[in-house]
């Protein structure tokens, strides 16, 4: 006999998420210029099979059939990201109106379907022009995301848009962006200077949220959508838990920790000695602008358990035989749900939350019958959830869920390889196939997750 869950408020919102460069594709088309990503993509050697997202979805030109698409299976709200070089297409400077009329479009149809707009307005693509400049290394790139920032918001706010995330995972594009160089802009930059551009980075987040709110037309809920370390205690003991909760922390200290304490941890600044960034007061003050709502976007684990070391907790490596989804990285390990918003509440209490992205990659294809038939995925998204019940059971404030994603897309440094989609995309012909998950998202939707 199945459970019966109780687990999810009435008015909880279930949503999809896409991010522009993933999807849009028209990457010459209507004014837009160049980002990082079009230069990194087109580098030889740097994405999988030296993909690009010249084209992605054609989300660009299609978007009307996706909206309907998403409306059939009675999503509710819609994450999406502004391509910052189709307003800006060098950054600053006169906006470009064919790129602003696009998102203007978007949102229109979006209210036409009942289905409410979440925007994120960096999402990674920087304008090229910026990172000739120094990107996230100059200090003046911050000043431009919040010009930037407070322009579409104001401009969207007009038409109804009442949602707005400064940045998506500061922790992605700075460590992979500029750290390991696996995603653009491709630098290895050292840890001196990648404290600092970190450093620039949260001060672009703190000076954005006040830029929107200067120019916003009506109130509008601000925040960040961020990727934190999510701690798990092995355990159920209270030292565990107590462990886990130093270690969200800790593990978040240039991230989450500074947005929403002001501060950097004295385990953060001890650990980078020399090589800490400069910062001052008022920049940090800054940083913690407050916030009205907390996007988090949660994949995987990190198992931890109570140390008698200074750090008081232990992180626990996983073993060779742990399962993963088609992502190596990608572990099946949905605690992190539960944990994660449960960790954040505790740890800082923030006035409400959002999933914004949780989903999973599969060797997803099109069976004989044209169906895609992806029970793994299914699998990972029902054990996310019903954790995601035991988060709000213990006070986690979380009004809503976005799945990762509406569409399979164009991954990033591993270009079409992996699909994250519960909709199936033949990127030859753009023939877009709901799979099995879509349906089983679907009917989610229309228990409000008690039905799991």
């Amino acid at each position: 006999m199945g459970r019966r869950s109780e687990g999810f408020p009435d008015r909880f919102l279930w949503g999809s998420a896409t991010a522009s460069y993933q999807v849009e594709g028209s990457v010459n088309d209507a004014g837009r210029g160049p980002s990082i990503w079009d230069t990194f993509s087109h580098t030889p050697g740097k994405v999988a099979n030296h993909d690009t997202g010249d084209v992605a979805d054609d989300f660009f030109r299609r978007y009307r059939d996706d909206v309907q698409l998403m409306n059939g299976l009675g999503i509710q709200a819609f994450r999406f990201s502004v391509a910052w070089p189709r307003v800006f297409p060098t950054g600053g400077g006169m906006p470009n109106p064919q790129g602003l009329d696009f998102y203007l479009r978007l949102v229109e149809e979006l209210h036409a379907h009942g289905i409410e707009p979440f925007c994120t307005l960096y999402h990674w693509d920087m304008p090229q022009a910026l990172q000739d400049r120094g990107g996230w290394e100059s200090r003046d790139t911050a000043y431009r995301l919040a010009e930037y920032a407070g322009y579409v918001a104001g401009k969207l706010s007009a038409v109804g848009v009442k949602h707005f995330f400064t940045m998506n995972e500061i922790r992605t594009f700075v460590e992979l962006g500029y750290g390991n160089g696996t995603h653009a802009p491709g630098l290895k930059v050292g840890r001196k200077r990648l404290a600092q551009l970190n450093h620039h980075a949260l001060l672009g987040h703190g000076l954005s949220v006040q830029s929107i709110r200067a120019h916003a037309v009506g109130d509008v809920q601000v925040g960040v959508a961020e990727n934190p370390i999510a701690p798990v205690p092995v355990t159920p003991s209270g030292d565990d838990i107590a462990a886990a909760r130093t270690a969200m922390r800790e593990e978040n200290a240039s991230y989450l920790t500074a947005i929403l304490e002001g501060v950097y941890t004295d385990r953060y600044l001890a650990g980078l000695g020399v090589d800490a960034p400069h910062f001052t007061a008022e920049e940090m003050r800054i940083i913690s602008t407050p916030l009205d709502v907390l996007g988090l976007n949660f994949y995987t684990s990190t198992y931890v358990r109570a140390s008698h070391s200074p750090a008081s907790y232990e992180t626990l490596a996983l073993p060779a035989d742990f399962p993963h989804m088609a992502s190596s990285w990608l572990t099946v390990s949905p605690e992190c749900v539960h944990w994660g918003p449960r960790l954040v509440h505790e740890c800082w209490r923030p006035k409400a939350i959002y999933i914004t992205e949780n989903g999973c990659s599969a060797d997803d294809g099109l069976n004989a019958n044209g169906e895609c038939l992806d029970t793994g995925r299914i699998m990972y998204l029902r054990n996310c959830l019903s954790q995601l019940e035991h988060a709000l059971a213990h006070g986690a404030p979380v009004q809503g869920y976005f799945v990762w994603s509406l569409l399979d897309n164009f991954e990033w440094a591993d270009g079409y390889g992996k699909r994250f989609g519960i909709v199936h995309v033949d990127f030859k012909t753009q023939k877009r196939t709901p799979k099995l998950s879509a349906r089983f998202y679907q009917k989610v939707i229309e228990g409000n997750g008690k039905n799991l």
